[in-house]
């Protein structure tokens, strides 16, 4: 069928490799780290006061209901007894909402489990935004329109208008002046969740990503909130790519990818660097086809104006912006299974939100050392450049173990009256890991980030390529390219590489099946008004009508 190279091994990277390989494709699959995965890699922690290496995660797994393409792709990957990686996934049952000087709310994520009194958790006894959040009900009201009215409009006038307008003000929180705590609440719900600030994120994403949370939350066969039961490289990534060279991919860590060769329209190479031995660049080989599923701020490096004259489609790509968003585990002498599920610390300068891990890992407790290290919480630190209380300093231009003291007191302020809250306390902390992409070029200088996050800012879909860019023999499969999902996260990542194999199908005209794709779902009974909002808006803004209709029939979006 052709021989392919992929640049990249996180997810995207490994979707294409598994995609292509499966349809008879000779795949060469190039990373610059020595471990596969991306993002979503796990990996052994360094030497932790003493314990040994740990488990250590780039940042926890949140696997939310609303994904399609990712769960199909995991229950291809076979595990262990007849079973996928898929049936790793386990539920988080609770959503921890948690406030500095006030005693937090931890949520059922079934709202289902309202009807049922073991769904009630803690102090929970009426609406949790009413009476710990200091939401009133008609803020409640007005955000439920918000997002009704949202669910009523169009795709082609959400891409048109709604794009253009930061989340903050579509909700309604700059002109609701007065009510501070539910602006509080609109900017934790961007910010926690993927490192977006709310005055800069598009409403169109800000707005449908929230949509499909609470989508996933009522589905009666919803699942909110998925999680693995165990570190993310062992039940999932190593087992991905067992699968990969068991079907004849060959991988090549540590190596580099430093170049583009053109001719003409088409790609005649890429070049490559070991960086283990530090060698000479060199050419990749000869290929058929080049998916590239470098990240974004790779990319951004590596297009220069010869490729962006013949891949118009990469011409902006540094207008994309990205920041921060990486893991700190905190290991524990004595477990506290804390919240069953996800916690958000709504308030917190440094955008906390965490997981305690161990409750999900029953097969995966050897790492355990009874007395000295029984628990792990995972914790994202979403915001890098605001000062934290303590330190007075942004966590970026903190030491490591400024970063430990910001981020456990930071825990502690939003853990009062709470049950776990013994269990932050000094004597229970065994010691601590970042997220080895963060590095110091020196003791006092300002830390780097290896791995940043795209950020979908309002307008920046006019920024971002689409999978085919103009060059014949080279397509795009990364987070930041378009798709139905949108959001830069791993079921974007896994869309995307799914639209660049179908793409070579198509030019190759092969008879092999097509990677099944799917719209976001959204309620049927709304349907109709988002019908006559299609045609009112064709009606009186044609050109931006035809333009949008344009974008969202490439992908294939249903309206």
């Amino acid at each position: 069928m052709g021989k392919v190279a992929v640049l990249g091994g996180g997810v995207a990277g490994l979707t294409a490799a598994d995609e292509l390989s499966r349809r008879h494709f000779k795949v060469d699959v190039f990373e610059r780290r020595p471990q596969f995965g991306g993002k979503a890699r796990s990996f052994p922690s360094g030497p932790v006061d003493g314990l040994g290496q740990l488990p250590a995660e780039h940042g926890f797994r949140f696997i939310p209901g609303f994904y399609w393409h990712l769960p199909n792709t995991m229950k291809e990957i076979p595990y262990k007894d007849g079973t996928s990686v898929y049936d790793n996934l386990v539920e988080g049952k609770d959503l921890g909402l948690l406030r500095a000087g006030r005693k937090g709310a931890v949520l059922p994520m079934d709202a289902w489990g309202i009807l049922d009194p073991d769904g009630v958790r803690f102090n929970w006894t009426g609406h949790p935004f009413l009476d710990n959040f200091g939401l009133t009900p008609d803020d409640m009201i007005y955000l439920a329109r918000k997002l009704t009215d949202l669910l009523a409009t169009c795709r082609e006038r959400r891409l048109a208008e709604c794009e253009i307008v930061s989340w903050l003000e579509y909700c309604g929180a700059l002109e609701r002046v007065q009510a501070t705590e539910y602006r509080a609440m609109m900017v934790a719900l961007t910010r926690s969740l993927v490192a977006a600030r709310a005055e800069e994120m598009s409403a169109r994403t800000g707005g449908d990503i929230l949509l499909q949370l609470q989508l996933a939350q009522i589905r009666p066969d919803g699942r909110p909130d998925r999680l693995l039961n165990g570190p993310t490289s062992d039940v999932w990534i190593e087992p991905w790519c067992d699968k990969l060279r068991q079907a004849g991919v060959c991988f090549y860590p540590n190596t580099e990818v430093t170049g583009f060769d053109l001719a003409g329209s088409r790609l005649a190479g890429v070049r490559v660097r070991d960086r283990s031995s530090q060698a000479q660049e060199r050419p990749a080989g000869d290929y058929d086809w080049y998916v590239c599923a470098l990240p974004v701020e790779v990319m951004q490096e590596l297009v220069d104006d010869a490729l962006a004259a013949a891949a118009p489609t990469l011409a902006n790509i540094r207008q994309l912006t990205v920041r921060w968003m990486n893991g700190f585990m905190l290991y524990l002498k004595q477990d506290d299974a804390m919240v069953q599920g996800h916690s958000i610390y709504v308030d917190s300068p440094w955008a906390l939100t965490s997981v305690s891990q161990a409750q999900f890992w029953p097969q995966h407790q050897s790492w355990k050392i009874p007395g000295k290290v029984e628990g792990i919480l995972s914790v994202d630190i979403s915001d890098w450049t605001t000062p934290g209380p303590r330190t007075g300093k942004a966590a970026q231009e903190c030491t490591p173990d400024e970063i430990r003291t910001e981020v456990v007191g930071q825990l502690r302020d939003h853990s009062n009256g709470m049950p776990w809250e013994p269990s932050l306390a000094d004597a229970n902390i065994a010691g601590y890991f970042i997220d080895p992409d963060i590095y110091w070029p020196n003791p006092k200088g300002a830390s780097v980030n290896l791995e940043p996050l795209l950020i979908n800012k309002a307008g920046s879909w006019a920024y971002r390529p689409d999978c085919q860019t103009g060059i014949d023999n080279l397509l795009l499969a990364a987070d930041y390219v378009r798709t139905a999902t949108d959001l830069a996260t791993m079921e974007g990542a896994n869309e995307a590489a799914k639209r660049a194999v179908n793409y070579i199908l198509g030019l190759t005209g092969s008879d092999e099946p097509l990677c099944p794709l799917k719209s976001p779902e959204e309620p049927p009974f709304l349907a109709f008004l988002r019908y006559f909002d299609r045609n009112a808006f064709r009606a009186r803004h044609r050109h931006a009508y035809a333009k949008a209709h344009d974008m969202l029939a490439v992908l294939g979006i249903e309206h």
